[in-house]
């Protein structure tokens, strides 16, 4: 039995972070694992997108439980910026936050994630060095509609605003700050 390859996706972004003076033009690469949905996979390119940096990385994701989604490294190697993707358990996050200067997880599954909340929410509030955000299901399904094998889009960031857009649509993207790192 063959094992299920990875779909690769590629992404030309124009970003224009008004809130970093972050501009500039990128090509990624995704690698969409099996098990992937395409609302998960766009939420990394987001997050990407609103950390964007020559050094940010995506990991090896699903198939490496020791990586995050995401991540910066500084001069000597060692993880600054570790992003989380989903609804991880609090023991992973608070390895993280040990190991990376800065987490931050970008939780999704409106009715999954508020449960994850009200159980870890207590228990993660004490992690001074990490940020919860939440995207609700009618935002994901709408950036999953972006979904392509070949992308071309334009981002702009401005307070707590994210507009992306594509030849075919435009959407205005908001996150629930659920914890915001100190």
């Amino acid at each position: 039995m063959m094992a299920l390859k990875a779909t690769i996706h590629k992404a030309a972004v124009n970003i224009a972070d008004m809130n970093r003076h972050y501009f500039s033009d990128v090509g990624l690469v995704l690698a969409q694992h099996p098990s992937e949905t395409p609302q998960r996979m766009m939420l990394r390119l987001l997050a990407w997108i609103c950390h964007a940096d020559d050094r940010l990385e995506f990991s090896k994701g699903l198939s490496a439980e020791d990586e995050p989604a995401l991540w910066r490294h500084n001069d000597r190697g060692e993880p600054e910026l570790w992003i989380e993707v989903g609804l991880p358990e609090e023991k992973r996050l608070r390895r993280a936050c040990h190991q990376a200067r800065q987490v931050v997880l970008y939780a999704y599954n409106d009715r999954a994630a508020r449960v994850w909340w009200q159980q870890n929410g207590t228990a993660l509030a004490q992690l001074d060095n990490l940020a919860v955000r939440f995207l609700n299901d009618q935002q994901l399904t709408q950036l999953a509609g972006l979904a392509q094998r070949t992308m071309n889009l334009q981002a702009t960031l401005q307070d707590n605003l994210l507009w992306l857009s594509d030849e075919r649509q435009q959407l205005e993207l908001s996150f629930q700050e659920w914890k915001t790192a100190l």
